[in-house]
């Protein structure tokens, strides 16, 4: 093969590579706006820790001798939270559903249970991330809107309420492995 040869050859080599290599960049492009993007929040996250700050030395300490939990967040804005106190399913109690019937003591331990529904936005410029409830364990707490700070750490999530009631509060969530 002359010099000539090889230089056409050499050519048109890479003519099919740009082609070859355009044409993929087109059906990435093209099939972006069908695809759905994940968020970086969608999936199951366990509560690894909630502290709250204290107000003279700014350290955090473990809140209520520890919570436990999980909040569900997935691609299609909608998010789910549910907190109790550590040990809560292991009560030695009866809790008969839509019931009127039950014991003081169990009623007392319900109150153990934090659980809400919402729509979530997230304002990566301000780094807060909005629940716009839609259900909530304590009717008064339906269709309010609360706003956390957030940031990731690897595989965990870190949530800080904005509200002056819980405003001291640091919520650390892990990326669940069930």
């Amino acid at each position: 093969m002359n010099n000539k040869n090889l230089k056409y050859l050499h050519i048109l080599l890479w003519t099919v590579m740009v082609i070859l290599w355009g044409c993929q960049e087109e059906s990435i492009h093209s099939a972006a706006p069908d695809s759905q993007s994940t968020s970086p929040f969608a999936g199951l996250w366990t509560l690894h820790i909630m502290e709250l700050q204290d107000p003279q030395s700014g350290e955090y300490h473990e809140w209520r001798d520890g919570m436990q939990g999980y909040i569900l967040y997935d691609n299609t804005d909608n998010m789910s939270v549910h907190l109790t106190t550590k040990g809560y399913q292991d009560a030695d109690l009866v809790f008969p559903n839509f019931n009127d019937s039950i014991s003081l003591d169990a009623l007392k331990h319900l109150t153990k249970s934090y659980v809400y529904f919402a729509k979530y936005t997230v304002d990566k410029a301000n780094q807060t991330v909005q629940h716009a409830r839609i259900s909530h364990h304590n009717p008064t707490e339906w269709n309010k809107v609360v706003t956390r700070k957030f940031t990731f750490v690897g595989d965990t999530l870190v949530l800080e309420p904005v509200e002056d009631t819980f405003g001291k509060l640091r919520l650390k969530w892990v990326r669940s492995k069930i």
